[in-house]
């Protein structure tokens, strides 16, 4: 068991070895005292017979008295010394509190300071060391993995619905609800007054002209079903192919002529309407009801769904697979990240210049914050946890206080003995 029942099983590796540490000194200090203990009474009973041996009591006397002295200042720090209410005792587990805010407000005042901050920063090469250590490939690799593994864990993590009612309240926020009309239309009109739109215009007519090329059959019977029954077969053949070729040859001479009728008759149509996307309610009212019904359609929330689940299982495959394209460019980036920190003096002056501006904003902002972490941890302390913590980390250099206690009372009586004897005798 330790010092106030806590099982030393219990304690970590550290504070083990401080435990035997400390009750390794209190021994040597109890058995200084012993020891003057005996110096004391060996002096005392041949001093009778031998003058000499007064000096030996006198110094047993005063190794006994420091040792009594400092053992009651040592163990008043901690305790009620043999358990008696002496006043101004126990002084740790009595002022807990007062002590964690002392330290607290220590701490914040002399440490979490933004100039001590600044200086500190200032003084150390973070961008170049940090590029040094980066440009490694098996640093590059191990920073790779560690981030790998953080979003593999934060996307496992995540709910699927919680993800997808944030990107549907984003989408509905900044998408849909803001009226399509006037931005539409201003784009439409920039578009229109630019010719950007004649290179989707030749796109299509090629499409359009590929694909009657390829299926010459489609327009078999397209016309000449309708016509009346009496007509002879051979004319149907001629007027579906007189229409196969004529539309053929409409979208060749689309394709041909860039002041085509046709392409003419496009443009007037897309200024019209985009004239109408911005200053007619009845446009931008059947634009603003098709936009919400294709939002609010379950294909497209489905689809929506969809996509998220294939997007985030294929980040945790490329994730987890140490080989995978996605963490290599990431360790390749990182190595070239540490390369450039290291060779360019003017990015790692940035660099420098924002991380310690970042550091000191923080520590300005956040000084009061930071530092009410020791006062509130240790006022959730017990006492007698908080005396056991503070007793192992400096009780077993308190034990030396007592040790040379004991050593300077020894040296002390004698000198006082001696002095007193030569002007009295």
């Amino acid at each position: 068991m330790a010092r106030m029942g806590t099982p030393i099983e219990l304690l970590s590796a550290a504070d083990q070895d401080r435990l035997r540490a400390l009750r390794r000194m209190k021994a040597v200090a109890l058995g200084a005292l012993v020891f003057m203990a005996v110096v004391f009474a060996v002096g005392f009973v041949l001093q009778r017979d031998i003058d000499a041996f007064a000096y030996v009591r006198a110094a047993g006397e005063g190794g006994m008295v420091g040792a009594l002295a400092d053992w009651f200042a040592v163990t008043a720090l901690f305790r009620r010394p043999l358990g008696l209410p002496i006043p101004h005792t126990a002084i740790i587990p009595n002022r807990k509190d007062e002590i964690g805010q002392n330290l607290g407000e220590f701490v914040e005042t002399n440490f979490l300071e933004g100039g001590v901050v600044r200086t500190k920063l200032a003084s150390t090469p973070i961008a170049s060391r940090l590029g040094s250590w980066l440009r490694q490939p098996e640093h590059a690799e191990r920073v790779a993995s560690e981030g790998a593994a953080i979003a593999q864990g934060v996307l496992n993590a995540l709910s699927d619905d919680d993800v997808q009612e944030v990107i549907e309240s984003l989408a509905r926020q900044h998408l849909i609800e803001p009226g399509w009309g006037d931005p539409l239309g201003g784009w439409l009109e920039r578009v229109i007054d630019t010719g950007a739109h004649h290179g989707a215009v030749d796109l299509a007519a090629e499409t359009v002209e590929t694909w009657l090329v390829s299926n010459p059959e489609s327009f078999t019977g397209l016309v000449s079903r309708r016509l009346p029954s009496w007509v002879p077969s051979l004319a149907h053949k001629l007027i579906d192919h007189t229409v196969y070729n004529e539309a053929v040859a409409l979208v060749g001479a689309v394709r041909a002529d860039p002041d085509h009728p046709a392409r003419q008759a496009i443009d007037d149509y897309l200024g019209r309407l985009a004239q109408n996307l911005q200053h007619d309610e009845a446009t931008r009212e059947r634009l603003e009801q098709a936009k919400s019904t294709l939002f609010d359609s379950p294909g497209i929330r489905r689809l929506a769904a969809e996509a998220w689940g294939a997007a985030k299982q294929g980040l945790l495959r490329e994730l987890e697979k140490p080989d995978s394209a996605l963490r290599g460019r990431i360790r390749d980036a990182l190595v070239e990240i540490g390369a450039r920190l290291e060779d360019e003096e003017s990015l790692r002056s940035r660099v420098d210049t924002w991380v310690t501006d970042a550091a000191v904003f923080l520590v300005d902002r956040y000084r009061h914050d930071i530092a009410s972490l020791i006062t509130d941890t240790v006022e959730r302390w017990d006492p007698q946890e908080t005396t056991e913590k503070i007793e192992l980390m400096v009780g077993r250099d308190l034990q030396y206080i007592r040790l040379n206690g004991t050593v300077v009372g020894a040296l002390a009586g004698l000198a006082i003995f001696t002095i007193a004897h030569a002007l009295l005798g």
